[in-house]
């Protein structure tokens, strides 16, 4: 039996619950209720037209999680706007990018808990839309924006604008659709086994596919209580865990950071109603899965997703946990298919079904080279797929660099070194460490720079899990005869430099 297609209007998930029953604990452990969440979007959304947001408008929401994110939200669909969510740890840089590439008609910001976004709102001249009880909002002047059309259909209707690089090289917009993120609201809630009385800590980013769709709309679905937290603590989780929440999902270095925290203070782990936990957003290491599930005593759950399937493809199930690093079968109504596979099984995964997004915002050649006939969307990514119908990732196609959760796309860090006057060229990639990913520039330069200087640059420039753990200076590339950067030869052309280095 599949998910049933049911066409439903984003802001329509949340209709139906008691207004008593509870629906957010906000970062300080203030408690709302749905009923309050329906009550304080709808006067949001009434503030938002009397400010000039009309029908088909995009709006940039810049936020932490907090329950001003979840009531600008609904506020937002309720005024058949689009959604741009962005996070606020952005550099004003990646901001003014998204607003121009996106035709952004205003920008909310969520102040109560973000020194960011109050930093930002200043720089935006921004003043306060509605007072809540939740905390102020604050809102830019509207710009000149073109609406966008207002299709009936939610198949066809989108509901959220998703950044999915960031902006000094061109930024690339995937449209979600209602029906998109309606439909894996109900998926990822539906394999998870989600009821009204579970608690879902939410310390994964609001702005990010994994937490906006996957932990947040499922909860707010089927009627579950989220408890955001602004940043991750394991401290401050191992207490959450130990008050009652029921559902962890999270990258694997914060499971990474939560051991390490045990190991060295030796503090006691206790979590009396958690029954599902899960890893995504990033490679899983199979060292940091036994050691946690070893702590934990449940299976960790791995999954693969990609924004442009909004995002869950596929998951492992709590039901039939596995010992491999699989993610699981495909989620019910997704197909999936290894696009000429080689002698091992392996190659491009290409996926179809009611979460592939509508495509990618004014940049038809992305959409020509990744939406297929037949409905299929070409990930970019390789893998291989199990007799038992379970997807192993195998590796990427694209450049792509996942840090602590986050893509990182290597030409945009090149675009941004490049712009220091001492940097003449920069090629950036990936290299796996134990968890996770770093990133490694290699420069040549002109004039007088070091590598703190240039972190530093970088640092006011972009948003911190892009600059890279290591820039190393060097005299020249290994290249082809035609002068280009054989990138893949970098890390063993230069494996004495790094190994001089301790990783980040």
């Amino acid at each position: 039996m599949t998910i049933a297609h049911t066409k439903i209007m984003l802001q329509d998930i949340i209709a139906d619950h008691p207004d008593n029953q509870s629906a957010v604990i906000d970062d300080d452990g203030a408690r709302f209720t749905y009923g309050e969440l329906r009550s304080m979007a709808s006067d949001t959304a009434q503030a938002l037209r009397d400010h000039g947001v009309r029908p088909g408008d995009k709006v940039m929401l810049v936020c932490e999680n907090c329950m001003l994110y979840a009531v600008s939200l609904f506020a937002i669909l309720n005024c058949d706007a689009w959604v741009v969510p962005v996070n606020a740890r952005q550099s004003s840089a990646e901001l003014a990018a998204i607003a121009e590439h996106g035709g952004v008609r205003a920008t909310v910001f969520t102040p109560k808990f973000s020194e960011p976004a109050r930093q930002h709102a200043a720089d935006h001249n921004a003043t306060t839309l509605i007072t809540l009880p939740c905390g102020d909002l604050l809102v830019s002047p509207v710009r000149d924006a073109t609406p966008e059309p207002l299709p009936d259909d939610p198949d066809e209707r989108v509901a959220a604008l998703m950044y999915t690089t960031g902006t000094t090289s061109a930024p690339k917009g995937v449209m979600l659709t209602h029906t998109n993120l309606a439909w894996n609201a109900k998926a990822s809630a539906r394999f998870r086994k989600l009821a009204p009385d579970d608690v879902l800590l939410c310390v994964l980013p609001v702005t990010h596919i994994f937490g906006f769709a996957s932990a947040c709309l499922a909860a707010l679905k089927i009627g579950a209580t989220l408890r955001f937290l602004t940043r991750f603590s394991p401290e401050v989780i191992l207490d959450e865990l130990a008050k009652g929440a029921s559902i962890f999902p999270a990258v694997p270095q914060m499971y990474a950071r939560i051991l390490n925290h045990l190991s060295e203070t030796g503090a006691e782990f206790s979590a009396p109603r958690l029954r599902y936990i899960s890893s995504g957003g990033a490679p899983l290491d199979p060292d940091w899965k036994a050691r946690t599930e070893a702590v934990f005593g449940l299976p960790l759950n791995n999954g693969y997703g990609i924004t442009e399937a909004a995002p869950t493809v596929a998951a492992t199930r709590p039901d039939f946990p596995r010992s491999d690093l699989s993610v699981g079968p495909a989620v019910e109504g997704v197909d999936i298919k290894i696009h000429e596979p080689d002698n091992d099984g392996v190659g491009e995964i290409w996926i179809r079904g009611p979460n592939i997004m509508k495509g990618y915002y004014n940049n038809p050649e992305a959409n020509r080279a990744s939406m297929m006939p037949e409905g299929w969307y070409r990930t970019g990514d390789l893998g291989r797929m199990a007799p038992d119908g379970a997807l192993f990732i195998a590796g990427r196609l694209k450049e792509l660099i996942i840090r602590s959760g986050f893509n990182v796309h290597p030409p945009e860090v090149e675009a941004m070194l490049t712009q220091h006057p001492s940097v003449v060229v920069a090629a950036v990639v990936g290299r796996p460490i134990p968890g996770n990913e770093e990133i490694v520039a290699f420069i040549m330069v002109e004039g007088d720079t070091d590598e703190a200087t240039l972190k530093t640059w970088l640092r006011e420039r972009l948003v911190s899990y892009k600059v890279p753990q290591h820039i190393i200076i060097v005299d020249a590339f290994p290249t082809a005869a035609t002068g280009k950067i054989l990138k893949h030869k970098l890390l063993g052309h230069f494996a004495d430099a790094l190994a001089e280095r301790q990783p980040a």
